[in-house]
């Protein structure tokens, strides 16, 4: 399996060390349980976001015609340039 060497601070590798303890796991385990939650995290935030662009794309009209103030036309609209 592939592997990273990550360098930490002395405070940093102290925190970890304590967290770990007080968990009752291994800073390794630690470490790695934080990295996949984090890559979990980044996916869905990932497909939260194209679930809104699909949405917001599905529903331009409705969204133009309930904001239409908020239109890119309508914010140049009376303006001198």
């Amino acid at each position: 399996m592939p592997a990273l060497n990550v360098e930490f601070s002395d405070r940093e590798l102290e925190d970890l060390r304590q967290i770990a303890k007080e968990r009752g796991t291994s800073m390794k385990a630690l470490v790695r349980e934080a990295a996949a939650a984090d890559i979990a995290r980044h996916r869905a935030l990932k497909e939260g976001a194209e679930a809104f662009r699909r949405f917001f794309s599905a529903h331009a009209d409705e969204f133009a015609a309930a904001f239409p103030e908020d239109e890119p036309a309508a914010r140049g609209a009376g303006r001198v340039g």
